[in-house]
């Protein structure tokens, strides 16, 4: 299976570089893909976010022509209606999804620069939204990529790995799937 990366307003090559390393663990080829499109309707200017659904929305209506699944990535501040924040989106069972990286970042919350932690942080977030690409729903493991974060310190929690559970699920959707250690 193939993983086409958008950089979109998005602007550490560093991190999108060790993040395509990390990923190529499980996809077959990882192209980087750059698209024009407009975001401004996207922007909520009450609330100095973009809304998630809507970059999707334009990424899908720009008719990129390449197979395979989609990661948006993101430093934009994301949000849907129903919440303060969203790290990320994905269409269910779908080729799209967004990861946004601004509260991933350790400076967001203390003036301290970790580039190994955003990087774990980058790479759990891009694996869910790819799981639920692939049909995964949360799940109830707490070590587990699939499990619902609603802050960093719930990502932190998290495993690099599905569960069990979940990697029997993915067995048969074409990405590769490391076993946990």
């Amino acid at each position: 299976m193939n993983l086409n990366i958008v950089p979109l307003k998005f602007s550490n090559d560093p991190l999108l570089r060790k993040l395509t390393d990390k990923l190529s663990l499980y996809f077959d080829e990882i192209k980087i893909f750059y698209t024009p499109v407009n975001i401004e309707p996207a922007y909520n200017s009450a609330r100095r976010q973009y809304h998630s659904t809507k970059i999707l929305e334009s990424v899908i209506k720009s008719n990129p022509g390449e197979s395979g699944l989609y990661l948006i990535l993101t430093e934009l501040d994301l949000f849907v209606p129903v919440l303060t924040h969203v790290f990320g989106e994905a269409q269910l069972k779908g080729r799209f999804s967004i990861v946004s990286v601004c509260r991933l970042y350790e400076e967001f919350y203390t003036a301290e620069s970790n580039p190994k932690l955003v990087l774990n942080r980058s790479f759990k977030e891009a694996l869910h939204e790819i799981g639920h690409n692939l049909g995964l729903y949360h799940c109830r493991n707490w070590e587990c990529i699939m499990h619902s974060s609603n802050n960093v310190e719930e990502i932190d929690t998290k495993g690099l790995f599905y569960c069990k559970e979940c990697s029997d699920i993915l067995k048969s959707s074409g990405i590769k799937h490391p076993a946990a250690t």
